[in-house]
């Protein structure tokens, strides 16, 4: 058997069907990042764990989980609450675990937007490592996301989970990308700064994992982004034949790579912020930005 963390943040409208879904392992943990709607309420009417605590940011919130929330088994998979485990998934995941060679699996998405599969604009199959020995697998930050770091050999699951990107509505989708397009645009300064690209990984990468992100190393190198992802995906990818679903998704991932190009000439241009303190204003003037910038830091990728 298999333990199964659910990460949330403000999840009320996915949650129950995420952990329906998920209650096929006898040991389901609910890890929430102090939600302010029904999510931790709504988690409650079923017979799971459910544990609260600060989000700092997605490498480390995966990592105290891992860490600091024990689970009953050895080997865990981790669900995002937009997304789905599926009974030909958890059964491919029981015979993997009695595996003695590998320590954790690789996992395919398959993106649901505007009610169909979006198949081949999303890069599938595009790989998330998912189920593990607990003891074995940790995660770093990178950019808004981020990378797992695992101690032994890796593979590939066959099945695939939905993943139902944008249920909670295109404004959810748009304010969740504005903000991850700042931290997108921090790691893309650094990447520019202080990385490379890995050429050998680009083209003779053994995996679709180190193929794509030397890929992306590479794009972020790339004059006129946002046209080149559209036309790449649209139309060398393959988008134009996901309907318009595909037109949907190219748009708006093209807007989103616009949104950190711009976020990184800013981060480069925008002058040094003033510290010069004002002691004639009052403390608590600042008490609600600060207190707003803590709830909006612990919104979780959807």
């Amino acid at each position: 058997m298999i333990s199964i963390y659910i990460l949330t943040y403000n999840e009320e409208i996915d949650i129950a069907a995420c952990i329906e879904s998920a209650m096929l392992s006898d040991d389901v943990i609910v890890v929430d990042s102090l939600s302010s709607d029904r999510t931790v309420e709504i988690a409650n009417r079923y017979p799971v764990r459910t544990v609260l605590h600060k989000f700092d940011s997605h490498g480390q919130q995966r990592t105290w989980m891992l860490q600091s929330v024990p689970a009953k088994y050895d080997w865990v998979y981790i669900l995002e609450a937009d997304e789905r485990m599926t009974p030909e998934l958890f059964q491919e995941c029981l015979q993997a675990t009695q595996s003695q060679e590998y320590i954790g699996y690789y996992v395919a998405e398959r993106v649901m937007f505007m009610g169909s599969w979006i198949r081949r604009s999303t890069q599938y199959p595009r790989y998330q490592m998912r189920l593990f020995r607990k003891d074995k697998v940790w995660f770093t930050d990178y950019g808004h996301t981020e990378r797992e770091v695992c101690n032994g050999p890796t593979s590939f699951l066959q099945e695939t989970y939905p993943h139902y990107t944008c249920s909670k509505g295109l404004s959810r989708w748009i304010e969740k990308h504005n903000r991850y397009s700042t931290d997108e645009a921090k790691e893309t300064l650094r990447q520019l700064q202080q990385g490379s690209i890995n050429w050998r990984e680009l083209f003779f990468g053994q995996s679709e994992v180190e193929r794509r992100r030397a890929l992306k190393d590479l794009s972020l190198r790339l004059p006129f982004r946002p046209l080149i992802r559209f036309i790449y995906m649209y139309f060398l990818l393959g988008g134009i034949l996901d309907g318009r679903g595909g037109f949907a998704w190219c748009t708006l991932q093209a807007f989103y790579e616009y949104l950190i190009m711009l976020k990184v000439w800013e981060l480069k241009h925008q002058p040094l912020p003033n510290f010069e303190v004002n002691h004639n204003l009052p403390n608590s003037d600042s008490e609600p930005a600060a207190e707003e910038a803590t709830t909006d830091s612990a919104k979780l990728s959807l």
